[in-house]
Parts: C-alpha cells; structure tokens; sequence
C-alpha cells in the first residue's frame, strides 16, 4: 500500500497543510489539488456534493499526489466505509462528544481484528497500491471533531480513545455551543475564552500521543496555530478562495474603472 504521507510527515516532525473542497466538482478538485497542499479535505457534511461526486474528485486529485480526505456527514458507517473503499486516506467525523463515539467511529475505521471495517475496497485497491488489507489499519487517519460543549467535558476520554488518529477542531460549532450563542460563529477566534479552549484540545491531543488540527481562514492564523503546536491547519477552502479572489478582482477593476471616468472628465474627454 502507498504510505500515507501526512504520517511520514508527522513523523518527521513537520506541520501539514490542508485544502478544502465544499464544490462537487472533479476540475476544482484537481486544481486544489495542484497547488503545493500536503492534503485536500473533500467535505460531504456541508459541501455541494455527495459520494457521486466525491469519488471523481478523488480520482481527479491522484495525479498530484495528495493525500485525500473526506469529512462524512454524520457517524454513520454506511457512508464512512464507502467513502474509504472510494480512496479515502483519512476520514475527519463530525459531532464526536463522547469517548464511546469515537470509539464506535475507530471501529468503522479499522478492518478486524481492530474493527469492523467491511471489506470491499472498491477503487482504493486500484488507487492505493496492492496489499491494501495489510496496510489500511496502519495507514488510514480517524479524525474525531470536537464541536460541543459535551465533547469539551469529554475531551480527555475521547482523545484517549485506542485507533484515534487525531482531533480536528471546528471552531464554528465549537464557538457556538461553548458561547452559548453569545457569539457569531466564525473562524480564527480571538476571544480569550476560545483560545483557552484551543488551547486545551491540543494539550489533551499532546499527552494522549495524537494529532491536532485546526480549520482556519487565513494563513496568518493558521501560522500561529503551527507555533502554538497543532500538526494540521487548513486555510480557508475552495468556496471562499474563489469568492475571494473574485471579489477582489471585481473591487480592484470598478476602482480603476471610476478613477479612469473621473481622469478622463477632468481632462474634457466627454
């Protein structure tokens, strides 16, 4: 099997980046794919897409060597298996809250002995090279959300939990239950009270021996939560690029358009 190289990484002790794909499109796939990401995160929970979708764009990603990852709707084991056996290399789960979860999640994760992973790697057996059976145990990521006030109580026992990979945090949810809507939900936090909280997952990742990762919306955020020691960031995702840069393309051209009228009044054109 192709090692996952977000472990080799890891291993070596250096921090990845993560891209997020929310359009259900195999072209947009394969341009995030292209631009220097360690991995791409396709997100079937809120994206525009489904599993017809997610598996062209797993295929349109493999020429860049990414790593693929899915976010699964919900905990479900139906949805979390196919969308391993579609290739898969990590799968982030939404909504863990307690340690019985993650591990019933684990458990969908893991051929037996470890779980109970039904077998049939559908195009992963083409995609990820031979002896995937042999190998998906050791090189396929579990990463568990932590998004509520529940999973915060709970955090110590879920991020203890045998086969966890990691702790993605959504800071969205996360900021909306533990603000008990105080506050607008949103990334890249600066409240104190949020901090603390991020601050507190990646301690609880640190001594259970895991891996954590953040959903950011700059770079420079995403930075600074390297420094503070999480192992994965993802900046921002697709959607947002695209209506960014857009955005600021169609800003960029009315400014020079208005200030090219008011030139050419000035100048007795008209």
């Amino acid at each position: 099997m192709i090692p996952n190289r977000l472990k080799q990484l890891w291993a070596e002790g250096k921090p990845t980046l993560n891209g997020w794909c929310s359009i259900g499109n195999p072209f947009t796939a394969e341009i995030m794919a292209a631009q220097g990401y360690d991995s791409v995160t396709i997100d079937v929970q809120h994206g525009a897409l489904d599993y017809s979708s997610a598996l062209p764009m797993m295929q349109a990603m493999r020429a860049s060597g990414v790593v693929p990852m899915v976010r699964v709707p919900w905990m479900e084991p139906g949805i979390i298996m196919k969308m391993l056996d579609a290739g898969a290399y990590g799968v982030i789960c939404p909504m863990v809250n307690t340690a019985a979860q993650a591990a019933e999640f684990v458990s969908y994760m893991r051929y037996p002995p470890y779980g109970q992973r039904s077998f049939g790697p559908t195009r992963v057996s083409f995609a990820a090279g031979s002896n995937y059976a042999g190998g998906a145990n050791d090189e396929i990521l579990a990463f568990a959300m932590i998004e509520t006030q529940q999973g915060m109580d709970n955090l110590t026992e879920i991020a203890a939990t045998p086969g966890l990979d990691g702790i993605y945090v959504g800071p969205a949810d996360l900021t909306f239950s533990l603000a008990a809507g105080r506050l607008p939900p949103g990334f890249d936090r600066e409240e104190p009270e949020m901090i603390e909280s991020l601050h507190e997952i990646l301690a609880a990742c640190q001594d259970s021996g895991i891996r954590a990762a953040l959903h950011c919306g700059t770079p420079e955020y995403a930075a600074r939560a390297i420094n503070w020691g999480f192992n994965m960031t993802t900046v921002s995702g697709d959607s947002r690029l695209l209506a960014a840069a857009a955005g600021a393309s169609v800003a960029r051209f009315r400014k020079l358009v208005s200030h090219d009228s008011v030139m050419a009044v000035e100048g007795g054109v008209y």
